[in-house]
């Protein structure tokens, strides 16, 4: 879509710029344009076009079956939809984890054909070397730490990351590194507050917290989530801003009444 020239598009240098001045990051997913539209306008900083579109948008247990072709397919739709945000993809489970070139190859591709501004991997120390790659590019990635959800059959469940002493070390140390090889802002899901308030302070670089307490330097939520459209799904870091379920559902139900009792369409509504 064409830009209002008068809208400054969000960078990763203006991000940077509101950690140091303490300003908090506001970021929430998006997978289609008309959401993206109403986010954008909202005024959220970033969307995130999460792998999560396989869980709430196609109905997959987890994230893994998701393609880099339905990703650049969301991205784009999304892309399209905003004038103000940064439009942040996530690469999906087994375009990036083998060889940096393969990793470079995926990420060109998002890039090039969605109209994405930077990129969000999982992972540390084990594709570091994946995402120089990547950054040596000239692509901007965003590092995501703690629960991983592409690693959920490794993991075995969705629960808190990081709670041992032995497993919050590893995660410090890949932060750390991740920042090292250029990262712009790293993304940390369900460990424990203090662990995420250690990391944030040792960092430079911006972190995004969902589950990680209120001392990142930004938060993100799952846009379907957040909206209360999943009614039956509120882990303890959720809060519904709306009830848009029931809404949804009372309005489809009377949409159903008034038309099977032709009082939908009215003379007032037809031609």
């Amino acid at each position: 879509m064409s830009v209002n020239k008068e809208i400054k598009r969000v960078s990763t240098a203006m991000l940077q710029a509101m950690k140091d001045r303490k300003e908090k990051i506001s970021m929430l997913t998006s997978y289609d344009y008309s959401m993206a539209k109403m986010v954008d306008s909202a005024g959220v900083d970033v969307i995130l076009i999460g792998d999560s579109a396989a869980n709430v948008f196609a109905g997959y247990e987890t994230t893994l079956p998701i393609t880099l072709d339905n990703m650049i397919y969301h991205a784009a739709a999304v892309a399209r939809g905003t004038e103000r945000a940064m439009v942040l993809a996530d690469l999906p489970f087994g375009s990036y984890q083998g060889s940096a070139n393969e990793a470079y190859n995926a990420a060109v591709r998002m890039m090039k054909e969605s109209g994405a501004h930077a990129l969000k991997l999982e992972g540390g120390l084990e594709i570091i070397e994946n995402i120089r790659k990547i950054i040596s590019g000239g692509i901007p990635v965003c590092g995501h730490l703690g629960l991983t959800p592409q690693s959920i059959n490794k993991f075995g469940n969705f629960g808190v990351r990081a709670k041992e002493e032995q497993e919050a070390a590893k995660l410090i140390e890949d932060a750390l590194a991740l920042q090292e090889a250029g990262c712009f802002a790293i993304v940390l899901e369900k460990i424990p507050a203090a662990l995420a308030k250690t990391v944030t302070e040792k960092l430079a670089i911006p972190t995004i917290g969902i589950g990680a307490g209120a001392d990142c330097d930004g938060q993100v939520l799952v846009i379907n989530d957040m909206l209360g459209m999943n009614a039956d799904f509120k882990p303890k870091f959720m809060r519904h801003f709306a009830n848009l379920h029931e809404q949804i559902t009372t309005a489809v139900s009377n949409y159903v009444a008034e038309v099977k009792a032709v009082q939908y369409p009215n003379t007032e509504e037809q031609y």
